[in-house]
């Protein structure tokens, strides 16, 4: 799963309590112990063996999903942001099922045995995931029907079956339906003259069972259609309190596909409807890129787009009551294997009740916030500009807690400075309407500045959108680079060069996330401009190996993967390993999305065993065991979820008290060390290397509220405060500008 931006979509919004009363006490309903299927190692484990060393990948990935589903039933959180939780594990289990799921059913099916970091078969792992993702489903199915559903009532906001609604909204329904549903709908008929049509991935369609005239009874498939919303919203009550003082219902919703499935006589005059259930369909989209060269790197990615929509079914839910003949039509036209079909109740793409959060009930939101602009970038001398700002020191930004937009500044002012010669930019995720592109066109369209961009092909999911934006780019006469055979390109730099007097000066922006204004309001990353020198010839050095034939492997201040990154990292992680043996304080504290990687897992347990003291903030998987004896005592794991998407990559090295820290774009996984264009880069200045180990990331470990720790068997158990200990909400405190990590207000 790419984790840059699908694990956790966050949205951000108000800080209220529920509109119904709740008990103080947080204990979520997943039950006692852990998920159904999850192999909990014994106490003792037996370090010989190898899968008694690491945690499985895709139990990991599942046990987070667990994490956030705990978000959805937090009390503590606002009504609708708990739904918006319960909407991001429908979201991010479709994607489990597309790609890690996905490929793990291509493997079976080539015969690859291709071992897990935990010593499993693609076969070993199905057979463990299976009952976990089946268990999590029905879980948050039966939250959202046993607990959000009826707080929604109460609050308001009433999602209706079919069969409950009165003759007036009956009435209203049909009408509706006539109109805006009904001539979007096409019926397609199963029979000999007629094959089974296509089934498009994500889709929700209706299994609609007929009877004609003659008594033959037929199957048919109706696609619910995507452009239509899946919630219908029907006329609002006139408002008002209750004489009682409570909220009358002003919101009220029904199913689309209800309202289809109970309008079929328009579709299907002179039958008869025997019964008609959802199915939604899940196809593999974990399609490996075929290695050309970089001039057919744009056709074979468009081509890999279209492959995928016919790729094949990996999961297909049912709605529960589905009839034998009309299961059996579906598993034999699906090709879809037996342990990979779910029966759920409805509904069965939770995904889609993000629609609620778009209504209008501010009190059962996060507070909005507003983004701070850091002192050293809003100066009063109004002809101080932002170059000025960055040389007289290197600017940390902490986003969404500071806000994005002297990045977007930082762009237009180098797009319409005369002495600014060239912008090289790397692009992964930039989303719809980016203004980045907007400033990227105008620089070479209105100004005609060198402008080279390389643009990330290969960033699963926005493959389309960034195809749309390179080809744009190049129709200016801006240098695409669509990335590199075998890597995808992960980093996030942005290089400015200037003439200043007769000399040229390098003005960066190096950061932890992507260069997407939208995602930059809800996800927690670290950015930094600096016009350090050396900073500046190893980025043009990156560029020159991103562009051309260049066989740089060293950088001056630079850590690059796939070339000198884990290296680096392994010795950095040595030289703490000294200073322990050496009887100094030793420290390592790392925060990242995923630990995977083996060697610096085993690295990690040596040094540990060495006495370094080890402090690892993961938000999403994690395949080190922490808290084992002979081989982790000193490790310890904690995983944040919260309203931001922590995605931020911090990495401190205690250094006999000469601290050290990186920031970048890398994940502690082998395809990000091994198999991407990846960065991290030095902080230089003592007062930011003392702001992110003392204040940031010490905020994160002494966080009580959001965090979890994570077992020796894998599993995790929430902080527990101790008595009259104040809450510690990470978020909250860097939201709030109390902490000096949020900088001055």
């Amino acid at each position: 799963m790419d984790q840059d931006t699908h694990d956790l979509q966050v949205a951000s919004g108000p800080q209220f309590a529920d509109i119904a009363p709740e008990e103080e006490s947080f204990s979520s309903d997943l039950g006692e112990g852990e998920p159904v299927g999850v192999d909990k190692p014994s106490q003792d484990l037996d370090l010989s063996r190898r899968e008694s060393r690491y945690v499985n990948r895709e139990l990991g990935l599942l046990r987070f999903q667990y994490r956030v589903l705990e978000e959805a039933m937090d009390p503590r959180n606002p009504l609708l942001e708990r739904v918006k939780f319960l909407s991001i594990v429908g979201s991010n289990l479709d994607e489990f099922f597309m790609v890690r799921l996905g490929g793990l059913v291509m493997q079976q099916r080539a015969g690859i045995v291709d071992l897990s970091i935990d010593g499993k078969s693609p076969a070993d792992q199905l057979a463990a995931i299976r009952p976990v993702a089946e268990d999590l489903m029905l879980k948050a199915s039966a939250h959202w029907r046993q607990v959000l559903k009826p707080a929604l009532t109460e609050a308001g906001i009433q999602v209706l079956d079919h069969q409950e609604l009165n003759e007036k909204q009956l009435k209203q329904v049909e009408a509706y339906f006539l109109k805006s549903i009904f001539p979007v709908l096409t019926p397609q008929a199963f029979d000999p003259g007629h094959p089974f049509p296509h089934i498009s991935n994500l889709s929700l369609n209706l299994a609609v069972m007929i009877r004609d005239a003659e008594g033959e009874e037929h199957f048919a498939r109706i696609k619910v259609p995507a452009i239509l919303p899946r919630l219908v919203p029907l006329k609002r009550s006139s408002g008002g309190q209750r004489k009682d003082g409570t909220v009358p219902y002003n919101h009220w919703f029904v199913w689309l596909e209800q309202v289809i499935a109970a309008h079929l006589g328009h579709l299907f005059p002179g039958n008869e409807i025997l019964q008609a259930y959802p199915f939604h369909v899940t196809r593999n989209a974990d399609i490996a890129l075929q290695e050309l060269e970089a001039s057919d790197l744009l056709e074979t990615m468009a081509e890999n787009i279209h492959t995928r929509r016919f790729s094949p079914v990996i999961r297909l839910a049912v709605e529960q009551g589905l009839s034998k003949e009309g299961r059996k039509v579906l598993v034999q036209n699906l090709d879809v294997n037996r342990n990979d079909i779910y029966d759920l109740p409805s509904p069965l793409v939770l995904s889609h009740l993000m629609q609620l959060y778009d209504v209008d009930r501010y009190d059962l939101k996060d507070k909005p916030t507003k983004p701070r602009i850091p002192t050293v970038l809003r100066p009063e001398a109004p002809d101080t500009d932002i170059f000025d700002a960055i040389r007289a020191g290197d600017i940390l930004l902490h986003h969404p807690y500071e806000s994005f937009d002297p990045v977007i500044d930082f762009l237009k002012t180098a797009v319409r400075d005369p002495d600014v010669l060239a912008i090289k930019q790397t692009l992964y995720r930039v989303g719809p309407q980016s203004p980045v592109v907007k400033y990227l066109l105008e620089a070479r369209r209105e100004h005609r500045k060198q402008v080279t961009v390389l643009v990330e092909l290969k960033a699963r999911f926005d493959e389309e959108s960034n195809i749309g934006w390179a080809k744009m780019l190049e129709r200016e006469g801006v240098h695409v680079i669509y990335g590199m055979v075998g890597l995808k390109t992960h980093a996030k730099t942005l290089l400015v060069v200037r003439r200043e007097g007769k000399d040229l000066r390098r003005y960066m922006h190096l950061g932890t996330g992507n260069y997407n204004h939208t995602t930059a309001r809800i996800y927690e990353d670290l950015g930094m401009f600096t016009c350090d020198e050396d900073l500046g010839a190893d980025l043009t050095d990156l560029f020159n190996y991103l562009t051309g034939y260049s066989g740089i492997r060293s950088f001056r201040k630079l850590l690059v993967a796939p070339l000198n990154m884990r290296e680096r990292l392994q010795e950095l992680i040595s030289r703490e390993m000294d200073h322990a043996r050496e009887g100094r304080e030793a420290r390592l504290v790392f925060k990242c999305n995923s630990l995977v990687d083996r060697r610096l897992i085993d690295q990690l347990y040596e040094a540990s065993e060495a006495g370094v003291q080890i402090d690892l903030i993961i938000r999403g998987l994690c395949s080190l065991r922490p808290g084992v004896p002979g081989l982790s005592r000193n490790i310890r794991v904690r995983s944040i979820v919260g309203r931001f998407l922590e995605h931020s990559r911090i990495y401190y090295f205690h250094n006999g008290g000469q601290g050290e820290v990186f920031l970048g774009s890398a994940d502690l996984m082998t395809r990000n060390i091994d198999h991407r264009v990846e960065t991290l880069f030095p902080i230089r200045t003592e007062p930011l290397v003392q702001r992110l180990r003392d204040q940031v990331l010490q905020a994160y470990l002494d966080d009580n509220v959001k965090a979890r720790t994570m077992r020796p068997d894998g599993g995790y158990d929430r902080v527990k405060a101790e008595p009259d200990a104040p809450a510690v909400d990470v978020q909250e405190i860097l939201l709030s500008g109390l902490h000096p990590a949020a900088g001055p207000a």
